[in-house]
Formats: structure tokens, C-alpha cells, sequence
């Protein structure tokens, strides 16, 4: 059997530093350590730094009933309005949003504090989405489909800034983009999707194209694994979503000649290992 793995699977900057940073807390802190959500979208992991002492809270009102210690920003952002809660708590913040969240954050502040109406293009319920319009000085939309631009309540005398979900789909945020400026609306793009999010897709899409099957790895609530292992299946029909190498079923792949490998920026590179050697067997 051919196994073909996509060279940018796995951990992202973004996400690779963040991790490093709450090993690190781990091995030097006395004091209790939580992080704003879990770090990143893979079970795995979290589950390793919770037996490391580091505990996951998903809300301003579980975090004001833990005793004072660190709290841990995780790669995907939070409001202005969480980071200045966390601070009055007296909280030690160890800030780990990825930069290019940050980025984002400063354009849809700025660009919102000059009139401008900001559109966001990702998943409304993403935590990362949910944090970028903690920064925007008044109203903001996120849309995810030509439905949801249909559904804009906004004058089309109003100047818009559109910026995009870090892991957003890249075609289909030139696809969303070019259907609202069609309304008629004045805009100004600024892409935000990463470029290691662009070029894995790019490259899943490749690898899936020329393969009998193709296997994505990463966690369920993972937004960029989702949208890979869309692309993939538009390629190759036996595409399977797994989390780690006891999810694969091997019966199924028994027949197959040539497999492809993919995985989401939260996957770590061990579990990758895994699913290609096993395939290899």
C-alpha cells in the first residue's frame, strides 16, 4: 500500500506555541493553572495537561470560583471584555492568542472605531469568532453563507471591512466576498485566513485528488479539520474523520492501494506517526 502524508499536517505555529507555553506553566508554577477553554481542539492533549495540573474553564463565572492563580489565553482569543474580567479577578494572565488572531483584533477594533461595519467571515459559535467580536466597537455580522449575507440589515451607504475566520475555507471566503460586493455595498477586504491554513488545504486537496482514500486527523470540534476533511471528500469519496489511530478502521482500508494523510493544526505529530505506520503494515 502507497501512504502518502501531507507534509503540512499537524501543529501549526499558532497552535505549537501555545501548547509549549502551558508545558512550560506546568513544569514551573505552584499555584493553580487554568486555561480560558481547552487549549486547543484535540482530547488528547487536554487530557495529558489536566494530569499535568492544568484545568480547563469555560465561562467568566466558573473562573471567578478557583482560587487565584494562572490563566492561560488560549490560541483562538477571547473579547476585550473576558481579558479585562480575568484581569480584575487578579488573575496572572499568560496570553498565548495566536498573532494572527491578534491581528485580527486590532484590524476589526480600528477599522470599527472609524464607522466602518464589520463582517465577519467564519462560524458564528467559533470561539475564535466569538472573541474577534469582543473587539469590534459596536455591531458586528458574521456569516458563513450566501443565506446569511441575504439576511444583512445594512445600508448600502455603509462602508464595511470584511475579515475572515483564521481556518475559513479560502475559496469559499472569495466566494462569500464576492456576493456581497455584488449587493452594491462599498468594502474593503482584508484577508485574515492563515497562510498555513491556505496551504494545507491546498495540499490536502492535492493528495486527496490522487489517491484511492484519504484519512484527516484532528479533533471533532475542530473548525480547520472540518473544512479539510470537506475539501477532501469533494476529492475522493473514501475520505474518514478520525481522532486518533483506534477510530481507523482497517478492514475497510484492506483493499485500498493508495492512502492519503492529512491532519488539522491541533493534531500532534505523534498521533500521525501512528495512523501512518499502522497504515503501512
Amino acid at each position: 500500500m502507497k501512504v502518502t502524508v501531507a507534509k503540512n499536517a499537524g501543529f501549526c505555529f499558532g497552535v505549537e506555541r501555545a501548547v509549549n507555553r502551558a508545558y512550560e506553566e506546568a513544569s514551573k508554577s505552584d499555584k493553580p493553572i487554568y486555561t480560558y477553554g481547552p487549549i486547543i481542539h484535540n482530547e488528547q492533549v487536554v487530557e495529558d495537561l489536566e494530569q499535568k495540573g492544568i484545568k480547563v474553564v469555560n465561562s467568566l463565572e466558573e473562573l471567578s470560583k478557583k482560587e487565584i492563580g494562572t490563566v492561560i489565553i488560549r490560541s483562538h482569543g477571547v473579547s476585550k471584555n473576558v481579558y479585562t474580567k480575568i484581569e480584575e479577578m487578579g488573575m496572572n494572565i499568560v496570553d498565548v492568542t495566536c498573532p494572527f488572531v491578534k491581528k485580527i483584533h486590532k484590524i476589526v477594533e480600528e477599522e470599527s472605531s472609524n464607522g466602518k461595519i464589520i463582517v465577519i467571515v467564519g462560524n458564528d459559535i467559533h470561539p475564535e469568532v466569538e472573541g474577534i467580536k469582543g473587539w469590534v466597537n459596536g455591531k458586528s455580522y458574521v456569516v458563513n453563507s450566501e443565506e446569511d449575507i441575504n439576511k444583512l440589515n445594512i445600508p448600502l451607504d455603509k462602508e464595511i471591512c470584511i475579515v475572515s475566520q483564521t481556518t475559513f475555507n479560502y475559496n469559499k471566503f472569495q466566494y462569500l466576498v464576492e456576493i456581497i460586493e455584488k449587493k452594491g455595498y462599498y468594502i474593503n477586504v482584508v484577508n485574515t485566513i492563515c497562510n498555513a491554513t491556505h496551504l494545507r488545504q491546498v495540499e490536502a486537496r492535492k493528495v486527496s485528488s490522487s489517491v484511492d482514500a484519504m484519512i484527516v486527523i484532528g479533533g471533532k470540534h475542530s473548525s480547520n479539520t472540518q473544512k479539510l476533511y470537506e475539501i477532501c471528500k469533494n476529492e475522493c469519496k473514501n475520505t474518514y474523520y478520525i481522532q486518533t489511530v483506534e477510530d481507523l478502521d482497517l478492514c475497510e482500508l484492506k483493499t485500498i492501494e493508495s492512502i492519503g494523510i492529512t491532519a488539522g493544526a491541533s493534531t500532534p505529530n505523534n498521533i500521525i506517526e501512528e495512523v501512518h505506520t499502522i497504515c503501512q503494515k
